[in-house]
């Protein structure tokens, strides 16, 4: 790190996690509320929803590398944050506003929000991405982990609030309501963006445009994804997080319209029950941190959270039979823990396989585990709301299509908690954050 750049102190990494929590508001009301209303109220096929949801992650895998390395060649990356933001809003109230255009017309509904959903997916890249490179150039090395548990964690606090105040407000719901909330939304991150980045960057040297060099190292990028490709171990982690995130993600689209189809909830009910589920994520993690900095390796942690998040998703299979809505809320509640479990264990793990490594590509890893769980999200989410179309006509019965993709999703889990033994670190979560110089658990432990 050049001396003329100052480091980030805590205070200002607290403050661009909050940008990372506005970005993961905008993005949850396409994934929660828009999904569930295409679903049930519009009573079309759960596959629409899928394929706005895998436009938005598919165009990010193709525009984050392109759009980080834009940022690169500017002067500041704050501009390319707040941009991206206003983008985001802007996109995210166009979904919003297609809904009643696909309501009288699903076909121009339906486009509309496909172009809404890639201009959204590029923004959360212009915004995303940079924010990244900001936070990663600015932080000390042994602050990194911290700021990256920190940014995870306000991210998951900005979903909760939204799901929980949406939910709220949409009831009774109409389509103005659903704009106004979009817009309110958008406007509300965008301001959270601006305030939270005021000053952010003062002291810091400009962004080093690339040199000439830079077509050279465009030509080994390939050579060096080629080498880490080909290390085992990379190449099994990623499989397992590939997998995992795979079943997570297939849930995404489904969960929603499963409670108003199966247990007659409203759309602020099942919106709001969307952040039960991610404050269950949230307790998960906190409680792991606390937990796995005391004992086991944290491949038993990412194992037992996949291990139990197979176990939740049968109980959710078994909730129309038992047809009490107090249990159902209680399985998700159930779920959103054991994902919290999963994802400790499989972000220390990352921070383990990436830290030992000083041949310089750490980056380049997450960047594979990073890509893996991208198209991960893109084709579980499209796939679990295809699966329910096919099942729901091939069983002729609405719920049971869901059934059938909850019990893949256990299957998939279960598999990937045996995967999880054999590629995830086998460290303990102390020595990775030790090493690390992680500030969460050092908070957590005090």
């Amino acid at each position: 790190m050049s001396s003329a750049m100052t480091s980030l102190s805590w205070p200002q990494i607290m403050r661009l996690g909050l940008v990372q929590a506005a970005i993961g508001a905008v993005v949850v009301l396409l994934t929660t509320t828009i999904n569930r209303v295409i679903v049930v109220e519009l009573a079309l096929p759960a596959t629409v929803p899928g394929f706005l949801v895998a436009l938005h992650f598919g165009v990010q895998l193709i525009l984050r590398p392109r759009l980080g390395h834009a940022s690169d060649a500017t002067a500041r990356r704050t501009p390319w944050i707040l941009g991206g933001l206003a983008v985001c809003a802007l996109a995210g109230l166009a979904v919003a506003a297609s809904i009643p255009i696909m309501a009288r017309s699903p076909g121009w509904g339906i486009a509309l929000a496909a172009v809404a959903s890639v201009v959204l997916g590029a923004g959360v890249s212009a915004a995303g991405t940079p924010l990244l490179a900001l936070m990663s150039e600015r932080s000390d090395a042994s602050q990194r982990a911290g700021a990256a548990a920190i940014t995870w964690i306000l991210m998951i606090v900005g979903i909760i609030i939204t799901a929980a105040t949406s939910g709220a407000l949409l009831d009774p719901f109409s389509f103005e309501r659903l704009m106004m909330i979009a817009g309110g939304i958008g406007g509300v991150g965008f301001l959270v963006a601006w305030i939270a980045t005021i000053g952010i960057e003062r002291g810091a040297r400009p962004v080093a445009a690339p040199s000439q060099a830079s077509a050279a190292a465009d030509r080994t990028f390939a050579t060096a994804l080629h080498t880490v490709w080909n290390e085992p171990a990379a190449r099994l982690f990623a499989g397992f997080v590939f997998l995992a995130m795979f079943a997570y993600s297939a849930q995404d689209l489904i969960l929603e319209p499963f409670a108003g189809i199966a247990f007659g909830m409203t759309p602020g009910e099942s919106t709001a029950l969307s952040g039960t589920h991610h404050g269950g994520v949230l307790v998960g993690m906190i409680a792991t941190a606390i937990l796995a900095t005391r004992r086991g390796q944290l491949r038993h942690w990412a194992a037992a959270g996949c291990l139990a998040s197979a176990l939740t998703y049968t109980a959710l299979v078994a909730s129309p039979a038992v047809g009490d809505v107090r249990y159902f809320r209680l399985v998700v509640l159930l779920l959103g823990l054991a994902n919290g479990v999963f994802a400790i264990g499989a972000i220390g793990s990352m921070m383990s396989l990436t830290g030992d490594k000083s041949d310089g590509r750490a980056g380049l890893r997450l960047g594979v585990f990073g890509a893996a769980q991208a198209l991960a999200y893109a084709l579980g989410t499209l796939s679990g709301a295809a699966g329910v179309d096919v099942a729901r006509a091939a069983l002729g019965s609405p719920v049971d299509g869901y059934l059938v993709v909850f019990g893949v999703e256990a299957a998939l889990f279960a598999a990937s908690a045996w995967l999880a033994l054999r590629s995830a670190s086998r460290d303990s979560a102390t020595t990775v954050f030790t090493r690390q110089g992680d500030l969460l658990p050092a908070v957590l432990q005090s």
